[in-house]
């Protein structure tokens, strides 16, 4: 069991508190590290560090172009490292290893891609309505920034965050999930043999409440990015209001995944799989609620439960396995309560509906591939998040019911439409209340498109040119150029 340390400035250093918590193999059941048990002395160390980094350490006098080349370094790094950042992953999330060796060569796409946009940024001319003044606008970078990540995609969250944070000239401290630690402080020592200087990324692990509530409320930082459960997200985003910081938050969903009567089956059922029994539904775009057209509902969940029922759950490791544990003890439990909840409404389950069992599979963490029928959109388990492996199938009459049901929710991350219908895909995809639509296809990510949810689903946006802006402040400077003195103008603002 190897006992790590927090990454603060360039270097491993012990917890103030000189205390650590457990971190557990989901698949094996068994404690297999150990993260700092950081505090609020732990965050100021951190935060100090960035701070410097940005304002007075080699990061604050670098151009551009070589800030990019750096991040160029850092996506190379990722590359040479595939295998033992995946297996990291797998430890500490459970995920597949097939699923975390493409996962991770994705996150060296996401730093190649913000290195070449490190010296894109650029700020504009204006055009003034007085004679002889000339006005321009600089984009600077907006300070430290604090990334809070969730435990499902602890190197893909912080790669969405850190890689246009520094592109943009921030630097950034990160609090990964206490689940989920292991990788995130590796990764940040590979940053430094990447010549990362120091100070500009720090890990710092433990508890919200011991050490991510007084990151939040430091005065030195200017910035708070979060991904996790829109409950949490609240708390945070509050926190944050107190002191004026800018906040982006990736939050939860309970994502439509519609069914047209007009759609190619195959591929439609093929997509409802992926989406909701992928990363064992522990997504936040998990298309858990799938809306079938009633003409074809009967078929086409015919056409599922023989696909669900060939999904192999077992061995992350194991390249045959399809599916396997729950990250989490609670998130196991979770997920366990609302099947029974939707038991208790009346839900029919059709399949799986409790703790998996049978070869390969260890640890206690496995919950079965489970669809449920005859669920209403206003039953809990159509209304509320359940981040695990738990589909409910609810049937629509037309297009406009579809669209009803599916913008009935608290949440507008994600949704997925298939049909033949071109019109109608444009038609739907335009009625519905979410941030990003997937058309005959689900699961579809590309770092150069913009990601992120409306209404409880989150603020900002992550991915593409438009997460840069995210951390730029714009400055106005106005300039006169006049030959002679201009007479003052003395207008309130």
């Amino acid at each position: 069991m190897k006992t790590y340390s927090h990454w603060i400035d360039g270097a491993f250093q012990a917890p103030a508190s000189n205390a650590w918590l457990d971190t557990f193999d989901p698949y094996h059941g068994e404690a297999w590290a150990k993260i700092p048990k950081g505090n609020a002395i732990d965050a100021s160390a951190a935060v100090a560090a960035a701070k410097y980094a940005m304002r007075q350490g080699p990061w604050a006098s670098m151009s551009a172009t070589e800030r990019g080349k750096t991040l160029r370094r850092i996506g190379d790094i990722t590359l040479e490292n595939i295998e033992r950042l995946a297996d990291l992953e797998v430890k500490d999330n459970g995920k597949l290893l097939a699923e975390m060796r493409g996962a991770i060569r994705n996150v060296a796409e996401i730093w190649y891609y913000y290195a070449g946009l490190a010296d894109k940024i650029e700020g504009s001319v204006m055009p003034m309505e007085k004679a002889g003044i000339m006005g321009f606008t600089m984009r600077e970078p907006i300070g430290v920034v604090l990334a809070l990540t969730a435990w499902n995609a602890p190197l893909n969250f912080l790669a969405l965050k850190c890689a246009p944070a520094l592109a943009a000239g921030c630097s950034v401290v990160i609090k990964p999930s206490e689940f989920s630690s292991v990788s995130s402080l590796e990764f940040a020592a590979l940053t430094k043999k990447a010549g990362l200087p120091d100070g500009v990324l720090n890990v710092v692990t433990g508890l919200g409440h011991d050490i991510g509530a007084p990151l939040v409320e430091h005065s030195d930082v200017a910035m708070v990015t979060f991904t996790g459960s829109d409950t949490t997200g609240a708390k945070v985003y509050a926190a944050a209001a107190q002191h004026m910081k800018r906040v982006t938050m990736e939050l939860g969903g309970k994502s439509p995944n519609i069914i047209f009567a007009d759609a190619d089956l195959d591929l439609a059922v093929g997509g409802a799989i992926s989406g909701i029994f992928g990363a064992a539904g522990q997504m936040c775009t998990a298309g858990s609620r799938l809306l079938v057209q009633n003409s074809i509902k009967g078929r086409f969940t015919d056409l599922l439960l023989a696909a669900a029922r060939s999904v192999k759950v077992g061995d992350p490791m194991d390249p045959s396995t399809h599916m396997g544990p729950m990250s989490t003890a609670p998130q196991y439990q979770k997920v366990l309560d609302y099947i029974d909840i939707a038991l208790s409404e009346g839900a029919k389950c059709l399949l799986g509906g409790k703790p998996a069992s049978g070869p390969g599979i260890k640890g206690g963490q496995f919950i079965e591939p489970t669809v449920f029928t005859d669920v209403s959109n206003d039953m809990r388990i159509a209304q509320e998040e359940v981040f695990g492996p738990v589909l409910s199938i609810i049937g629509f009459e037309d297009e406009a019911e579809a669209i009803e049901i599916a913008n009935t929710t608290l949440y507008g991350l994600a949704a997925g439409v298939w049909t033949g219908d071109v019109g109608r895909l444009f038609r739907v995809s335009k009625a519905l209340d979410v941030g990003t639509v997937w058309g005959n296809t689900y699961r579809t990510y590309s770092y150069m498109m913009p990601f992120g949810g409306m209404k409880q689903s989150g603020i900002g946006r992550e991915s593409g040119i438009e997460a840069v802006n995210e951390y730029l402040e714009t400055k106005s400077l106005m300039v006169s150029i006049a030959e002679t003195r201009p007479e003052n103008n003395f207008v309130p603002r």
